[in-house]
């Protein structure tokens, strides 16, 4: 279309710069706005001043360009994420905030950057928040416990004897009730220490216990097929879900779900070499959370374990045939995540 337009965004903190393209690839303007309502509002009113806006590229849809991708996608504008420019091209021939603005139009404009960006503003987009709470929160948790042991270890012999051998369980609630003495010697400094460290940890779990509190309904919600699936949790079904995005749809076909999880075999063929080798790319939680649901079949469910001994009868191993398990489990989850709106 002649008075088609598409923009491109780089993205900031205070400040977005956009860049407007014609249909011939063109550079019709570079343009400053805050990063807030007002500015979103004004950064699409100066794109549409060209013409009509056909799409716009956003670099980092996920951080600083959140907030314009959920304006721009409710005016009805198309938002494709653009990757951050190429690092040797950087060096080549420098780096600003306009070129990068132009490189994320260009990028919309030629096609290369076409994955569409995620709604975040459903119930997926609090399910993600609340992970993001809850999976620092375990982290914590894990830090102090390793912490904990740490202190039993080196403890003083009198100390120590008290408390080795006992649970971890046991462990952080006989920790969490000492009474250290005034004193400040070794054997009272250790108490105090694995006392902070004790507590500390209830109430990581007492915060982790409301988070998936909060999370469990919203799972049941949002996708309850996919949660009555075998071995699927929902810790696992949230990281699934979250990796989709509240609208699903913008994936293309379950190849491109299996992508995004890092589960589909890349190409490494090579000359007379044919081979795949090991997708390590994509969502990390998302790969977790499949590999978690197969791990679980195969201690219950009788078609994966018969699957495992075929495969591994026809020459896999025991690993290579889980990766083939998690490709189909990526598969089944594709057809259970739900449309938007739903």
């Amino acid at each position: 279309m002649p008075d088609s337009v598409t923009g491109g965004v780089d993205t900031h903190l205070d400040v977005h710069v956009a860049a407007a393209l014609d249909h011939i690839g063109g550079l019709l303007g570079v343009e400053s706005f805050p990063a807030d309502a007002a500015g979103y509002r004004c950064l699409l009113a100066w794109l549409a001043s060209f013409g009509t806006v056909r799409v716009v590229g956003v670099e980092g849809t996920g951080s600083y360009g959140a907030g314009l991708t959920r304006h721009l996608l409710s005016q009805g504008v198309e938002v494709v994420e653009v990757d951050r420019p190429n690092r040797q091209e950087r060096r080549r021939a420098g780096k600003s905030d306009p070129a990068d603005a132009i490189e994320a139009a260009r990028a919309a404009a030629s096609g290369r950057a076409k994955g569409k960006a995620k709604t975040r503003d459903g119930n997926v987009e609090a399910i993600r928040v609340l992970r993001v709470a809850k999976c620092s929160a375990r982290k914590d948790r894990t830090r102090a416990l390793n912490q904990l042991r740490s202190l039993v270890s080196t403890a003083p012999d009198e100390l120590r004897a008290q408390l080795r051998g006992v649970t971890i369980f046991r462990l952080v609630h006989r920790v969490a009730g000492l009474r250290p003495a005034g004193r400040t010697d070794v054997v009272n400094a250790t108490k105090i220490a694995m006392r902070t460290l004790a507590r500390r940890v209830l109430e990581l779990d007492a915060e982790i216990a409301e988070l998936d509190a909060l999370i469990a309904p919203l799972v049941a919600e949002t996708a309850p097929e996919l949660l009555a699936r075998p071995g699927v949790g929902p810790d696992s079904a949230g990281a699934l879900l979250v990796a989709a995005g509240d609208n699903p749809e913008r994936l293309r076909s379950e190849r491109s779900f299996a992508h995004l999880c890092g589960v589909s075999p890349l190409d490494a063929s090579s000359g007379k070499q044919q081979r795949h080798r090991l997708n390590r790319g994509g969502d990390r939680q998302a790969n977790a959370a499949l590999w978690r649901i197969v791990m679980s079949r195969l201690s219950f469910d009788p078609a994966s374990q018969l699957y495992l001994e075929r495969r591994t009868k026809e020459g896999l191993s025991k690993l290579e045939a889980m990766r083939c398990l998690k490709r189909y489990v990526a598969r089944e989850v594709f057809y259970l995540l739900p449309a938007q709106g739903a």
